[in-house]
């Protein structure tokens, strides 16, 4: 087997086998093809089958004069499930990443905006334009119900549930959650649909799609970390803001306001509670009030 059809042939199993987004598949794939391209320009022998732990190391060796801890640690997990589908399909009996160790990383907390930075990115918006209401809905969104943008992109009309104040969300590895619609993003979900979008010429593919661009096409994800962006410049937030940003702050104020971990966690999608753990990290103040409140020496 050589690298093209071990690489065509392992992307269908990530769609198929293991259900994966097609960003994650994307993503999957580009690292591949990294490790790939280092092995044709250094040799030809090297092919998916007789690729050696030697060889592992040498990429790894090369590209950790370019890249950080945290990116490398991604391209040998990536590498791992790679070596794993060929044990799996029996086109190889072992894995030369068997004693590949993964960079040691720490945890990065994620950047977390305030309420009024929060308002303030929202106010710098016209509500009586189509983009304007467009953008308020699309900030109230990822605030208010604690979305990726994946998932906001792909939200269709018939995933809103107005009357039970509900959103059907469909999220990594197509895997289905409800997630509660509040009052406010709700408010300006409507005024969208009604007032402005349904004045849009639609493109066929895109009609149950919620957020549109001018042409009546469905957003695009570099879309939507251009909008959240130019909100924050022109609200004068000097943070590193991105649209998870607004995934972060949702999961970390209603921990503040004593939502239960597990509670967010079946918000948020997140298969593992350790995944939502790191948001209780985030806020020193709530860790302090929690041991006066709770620990007999507070």
């Amino acid at each position: 087997m050589q690298w093209e059809q071990a690489l065509k042939h392992y992307k269908i199993y990530l769609r198929l086998e293991r259900g994966l987004s097609d960003n994650t598949i994307k993503s999957y794939a580009f690292d591949l093809q990294a490790f790939i391209d280092f092995c044709t320009n250094n040799t030809t022998a090297v092919t998916p089958i007789n690729a050696t732990k030697e060889d592992i190391q040498a990429y790894l060796y090369q590209t950790a004069q370019t890249v950080n801890a945290r990116t490398q640690a991604r391209q040998i997990s990536g590498l791992k499930s790679f070596f794993n589908y060929l044990i799996i399909e029996h086109l190889r009996t072992s894995s030369p990443m068997e004693f590949i160790e993964t960079p040691k990383i720490g945890r990065k907390l994620p950047e977390v905006l305030s309420l009024q930075q929060i308002d303030k990115m929202i106010a710098v918006f016209d509500r009586n334009s189509p983009l304007g209401q467009r953008n308020v809905a699309i900030l109230e969104i990822l605030y208010g119900s604690g979305l990726r943008v994946s998932e906001l992109i792909q939200l269709r009309i018939s995933d809103i549930h107005f009357d039970e104040q509900l959103l059907l969300i469909t999220g990594k590895g197509n895997k289905q959650r409800l997630v509660p619609l509040g009052g406010v993003c709700a408010a300006q979900l409507t005024t969208y649909l009604e007032n402005f979008r349904s004045a849009q010429k639609i493109a066929p593919e895109a009609r149950d799609i919620v957020f549109l661009n001018r042409r009546g096409k469905a957003l695009t994800r570099a879309m939507i970390f251009t909008i959240v962006r130019q909100a924050a410049a022109r609200a004068g937030i000097k943070k590193t803001i991105s649209p998870h940003s607004f995934r972060h702050s949702f999961a970390t104020h209603l921990l503040e306001n004593g939502a239960d971990l597990r509670s967010i966690q079946i918000m948020m999608g997140h298969e593992s509670i350790t995944t939502t753990e790191v948001y209780v990290h985030l806020n020193t103040k709530f860790l302090s009030e929690s041991l006066m409140t709770f620990h007999p020496r507070g």
